[in-house]
């Protein structure tokens, strides 16, 4: 596949690395573009006695959170794909279930284990999702800031590529930056949302069958091998 278009990944670091790691081991020609930086922010933890489970839709939660996080380890962890839940437990928390499916379905399940109270350890720009009627406490504890444009950027995304989007954050930052001329490129989206935030007009635009990095990789060869054809 390093004969074909370049792939772009353009998530923050340190996942940017590891994608890029991952997709270069499927032979694939990745570039690190990454439009995003995380950062840690204020907060402080409330009472864990409070909450029945700690929502993390997010592995930046579990690895920016600081010393906060401790105090919150008594509660259940329920986390929105594998490498969130692997940074749950790489913090020393304790990990009762991880969604493939996305935020709404894992809060879904929740709620039909009558768990009623959830603190939702979260980003400071966050999509919103429904509740069900549970009470759900939000607290940021990073933020995500767009990045300056990396390097190569305009020279990369003039000829074919594909570009993955790993949030709809992301999805909306590559279609501006992207502009009208954009029937060359293909974009893979980690989510029906992040796709929807794209917009149109792309050569494909292809959605992950699950919100992780092997499965929005694993489409984005699907792609690849659609084209080759």
């Amino acid at each position: 596949m390093t004969d074909g278009p370049p792939l772009i990944v353009t998530r923050p670091e340190p996942g940017n690395a590891a994608t890029v790691e991952r997709a270069r081991a499927m032979g694939f020609d990745a570039r690190a573009m990454p439009l995003f930086a995380a950062r840690a922010v204020d907060w402080r933890p409330p009472a864990p006695g409070d909450f029945d489970a700690l929502l993390l839709t997010s592995a930046f939660a579990a690895r920016l959170a600081g010393r906060g996080l401790a105090d919150l380890a008594a509660l259940p962890v329920y986390a929105v794909g594998g490498a969130t839940a692997r940074a749950a437990e790489a913090a020393g928390l304790a990990v009762a279930m991880t969604g493939s499916s996305g935020a709404q379905r894992l809060l879904d399940d929740m709620t039909s284990e009558n768990i009623r109270t959830i603190l939702w350890l979260c980003g400071r720009d966050r999509s919103e999702f429904d509740a069900r009627g549970a009470p759900i406490m939000a607290l940021p504890c990073y933020a995500v800031d767009p990045a300056p444009v990396p390097a190569g950027w305009d020279a990369l995304i003039a000829a074919p590529a594909t570009l993955l989007a790993h949030s709809a954050r992301a999805a909306e930052r590559i279609s501006e930056l992207a502009g009208d001329a954009r029937a060359h490129l293909s974009l893979v989206a980690i989510s029906p949302a992040a796709a929807a935030a794209a917009g149109g007009g792309w050569r494909d635009l292809a959605v992950a069958g699950h919100p992780d990095d092997v499965a929005i990789l694993a489409q984005a060869r699907a792609l690849w091998h659609k084209g080759a054809k």
